[in-house]
């Protein structure tokens, strides 16, 4: 689903695009990019106990100081009712505790698939689950580019 997101960056020229896995990640990220999409897998219906440990411990770092900066996230999980959306909003609410702006799309990427809350897939992503990625990804430049006033 990364892989799908990060796709959807790159369609919006002049925007660049990281990956990075939560093991890679540093509190200083948080300040060094305009924008941050959060995937994290389903357990329990929230998100992975590092991807918290992560948050947890970048709050001496970046705590308020992300303001004029944007958000969202993707899930996956096992099987239907598995709490995806669930743990969007978790992804969603530390990041706007920390100050992001965050969105999600009303667009649908198939019959009945949308990335409300953020993009979603149970098991692999499908056809319908990719495009919602990589929807979310092309949203997300979008919104940097406007934000950064390099589009109006």
């Amino acid at each position: 689903m990364a892989e799908e997101v990060a796709q959807g960056v790159r369609e919006v020229e002049g925007v660049e695009v990281v990956i990075k896995h939560v093991d890679e990640a540093a509190p200083e990220d948080l300040l060094n990019y305009d924008g941050i999409i959060v995937g994290s897998p389903t357990y329990c219906g929230t998100l992975t106990w590092k991807l918290k440990k992560f948050f947890d411990e970048s709050t001496k770092i970046a705590w308020g100081k992300v303001k004029r900066k944007i958000g969202t996230a993707f899930s996956s999980s096992g099987g239907l009712g598995g709490g995806n959306e669930t743990t969007l909003y978790s992804i969603l609410t530390i990041l706007l505790n920390y100050g992001y702006l965050v969105f999600g799309l009303p667009d649908y990427s198939a019959p009945g698939v949308t990335a409300h809350y953020g993009a979603v897939s149970i098991g692999f992503p499908k056809e319908a689950e990719q495009k919602a990625c990589r929807m979310l990804g092309r949203q997300m430049a979008e919104y940097l580019r406007k934000f950064k006033g390099e589009e109006r």
